[in-house]
């Protein structure tokens, strides 16, 4: 699912200059996690999630390529790391900086009000 949230406007150089807000649109409810790409760079990708009451599949790891670092915006969320006796319990303001190839999982978001997250992905 895609939900626009932002503009285009041309600047005096005609450079495009992208604007946006990271809570609007905010659905309230998903069946499944919205990925909103909001730059793409060589290297980095810089990404809004919305997360309403989702988590990783019992038993499953999410595991990715390159350094992620993510600050939750709006809403709650555990996020485990493999190894960890306890989820992390994140609120608005929280970021954390996930290793390449960390193993780690969502182990809930919170279900009454959506979860904003504001995601940077680095590396090749």
């Amino acid at each position: 699912m895609k939900l626009s949230f932002h503009g285009a406007d041309r600047s005096v150089t005609g450079a495009v200059i992208e604007t946006g807000n990271l809570f609007a649109n905010a659905p309230a409810a998903l069946a499944e996690e919205l990925f909103e790409t909001l730059l793409g760079a060589p290297g980095v990708r810089v990404e809004r999630i919305v997360s309403t009451g989702q988590a990783t599949p019992a038993g499953q790891w999410l595991q990715q390529e390159r350094v992620e670092w993510v600050a939750l915006l709006s809403g709650s969320a555990g996020l485990l790391f493999d190894g960890e006796a306890a989820a992390r319990v994140l609120k608005p303001g929280d970021w954390v900086t996930i290793p390449a190839r960390a193993r780690h999982r969502i182990e809930w978001s919170d279900a009454t009000a959506p979860t904003v997250w504001l995601a940077m992905h680095v590396g090749g």
